[in-house]
């Protein structure tokens, strides 16, 4: 049945649910805004009286039966998926549900070890285990690329027991794997694949990108629609392929997820997905104008390489998403962050991120030329009065792991405070990691080396925001105390 993508059921719901006038004596108490008339004028009164509770006119997240199914019928329409649920908590929520869904404790999962936090979070939460594939490092820019099929291939024939392989599409930088290879060598063997595709809305309504993980055949795909497909932030969908069970995939989410979910990030999300099957096309073509164009003058003032499709390989780096305009900073003797913070504190910038060698600015159709040539101006500007000798720089991102135990057992396991110079050759039970990106430096269960070390005092130093350990200083690490079996040194 063709679907009438003009319609966006939530939408129409909460509308007429406005229309009825009715008398609220339920939550949430601030009854529309009359309760606290600072948040009202501040929020707007529209969005505090949309700020509603489940009830049978507008449905259930947890349960939906009604007008939530319906839209979520056409997100799964939309993006070219079986089915489709709407998440509450962030794309951070659907990875969980992902990895949660087909493992258990126990069992194997294969992934790149450049995931997101939240991939991690899971494991440590359900028990299962990870087998990590190193990604493809490309070296003039110290950051790590995609998965190769031939090492998911690898991966596959030695854990033959693995239930699924978890797949970055694209990464934080734009980078992608050879997807569709990678789906068919898996699906080969029986596992399901599993796509992070927190940076990927756009691929599936733009052209001229790399192709989406539904597209692809993939079993499962977390979409983080608010980041470039315009919901409200933390609203994401989890889009399911044939042969996954909605039912049971939405009891997992129901674990964790919480049973009072937000009406303005769902009607965002209904919103958003009208938008995207309409408008997308052109969104996303006018996205990558802008990016090709930044791209282009930022390579033009020298010091800055603002990399693209011309480092694809057909290998680590197969695919390049050409609406990422990732910027390579130690050329003119600045760390990423140093950038960032120059952007933000000395010309009112905000970008997405900087890291050690590289910065982020997310780009989309809702940006202006204006605010385009400000960015370019202030780069220029930056090379200028701040640009040095790049000596003394670090020249890579990332850090092969050395697994010791599961992330769960790390994670709870005995533990001892330690001051960090005096953790080299211990196995750490919590996360370390510059946020964002969110990509763990340290995880639960990684032999600590005194590479880590130094990136880590590296990191701190040039400014970077670590975060995900219990000392919020990063001053201390908590690491898994000795004993006979927990310690392999």
């Amino acid at each position: 049945m063709q679907l009438d993508h003009t319609r966006a059921p939530l939408y129409e719901a909460m509308k007429e649910y406005q229309l009825d006038r009715v008398v609220k004596f339920d939550v949430p108490g601030h009854k529309g805004g009359r309760g606290n008339k600072v948040l009202r004028d501040f929020l707007g009164e529209a969005c505090m009286r949309n700020d509603v509770n489940s009830m049978k006119p507008l449905d259930n997240l947890c349960h939906p039966v009604s007008v939530i199914k319906e839209a979520q019928q056409y997100a799964a329409d939309a993006f070219g998926a079986e089915n489709s649920i709407f998440i509450v908590n962030g794309a951070t929520g659907a990875v969980q549900a992902m990895v949660m869904s087909v493992c258990k404790a126990g069992d194997k999962i294969i992934l790149p070890r450049n995931v997101h936090r939240s991939a991690i979070n899971a494991l440590v939460v359900c028990g299962a285990i990870p087998v990590y594939v190193n990604p493809g490092v490309n070296n003039d820019l110290g950051i790590p690329l995609g998965m190769t099929p031939e090492e998911v291939e690898a991966a596959v024939l030695a854990n033959p027991d693995a239930k699924a392989v978890l797949v970055n599409n694209p990464t934080y930088y734009g980078i992608c794997s050879d997807l569709r290879k990678i789906v068919e060598i898996v699906h080969g063997h029986g596992m399901k694949v599993l796509v992070d595709e927190a940076h990927g809305t756009h691929f599936y309504f733009g052209e001229g990108l790399p192709p989406s993980a539904m597209s692809c055949g993939a079993d499962m795909a977390s979409v983080s629609v608010h980041k470039t497909g315009g919901s409200l932030t933390q609203s994401a969908i989890l889009l399911l392929g044939k042969g996954i069970d909605p039912n049971y995939v939405r009891q997992i989410i129901n674990l964790t997820q919480t049973t009072s979910a937000s009406y303005l990030l769902m009607v965002s999300l209904d919103l958003a997905r009208q938008n995207l099957a309409l408008h997308g096309r052109e969104f996303y073509a006018k996205t990558v104008e802008f990016a090709d164009y930044a791209r282009k003058e930022i390579n033009a003032i020298g010091g800055y390489y603002a990399f693209g499709e011309e480092l694809c390989d057909g290998k680590a780096f197969y695919a390049f998403d050409k609406t990422k305009l990732s910027v390579h900073t130690r050329a003119m003797g600045l760390a990423g962050i140093e950038v960032y913070d120059l952007l933000r504190d000395e010309y009112d910038i905000q970008i997405e991120f900087g890291d050690i060698g590289n910065i982020l600015a997310i780009i989309t159709g809702g940006d202006r030329a204006l605010e385009i040539e400000r960015l370019l101006g202030a780069l220029n500007l930056i090379k200028k009065f701040h640009g040095k000798s790049p000596a003394g720089l670090y020249d890579h991102e990332y850090i092969d792991p050395i697994l010791e135990m599961s992330p769960q057992a790390a994670f709870y396991a005995e533990q001892e405070t330690l001051p960090i110079e005096k953790t080299a050759g211990r196995v750490c039970s919590e996360f370390v990691m510059c946020y964002p990106p969110g990509i763990p430096i340290l995880a639960p269960g990684e032999r600590i080396t005194q590479d880590i070390l130094d990136y880590i005092a590296f990191a701190k130093e040039k400014g970077c925001s670590l975060t995900g350990c219990r000392d919020m200083n990063v001053e201390y690490l908590q690491v898994v105390k000795f004993s006979a079996g927990n310690d392999r040194r």
